[in-house]
């Protein structure tokens, strides 16, 4: 059991960076993006607001 001062271990190996993608560049122009994972299609939509939805 954590008491309040105790932090979890964790893996001492260096974190791998973190890949970033610009939105503009995944999207290629357009609003939709369709990504696979697991063979099963996701879309990645841009809204009029500038958000992101994802749906499967």
């Amino acid at each position: 059991m954590e008491g309040p001062d105790k932090a979890p271990k964790r893996s001492m190996r260096p974190a791998r960076p973190v890949k970033r993608i610009a939105i503009s560049d995944l999207m290629a122009g357009g609003r939709e993006a369709v990504l696979v994972h697991d063979g099963t299609e996701y879309r990645l939509r841009l809204t009029s607001n500038g958000k992101l939805i994802l749906t499967k």
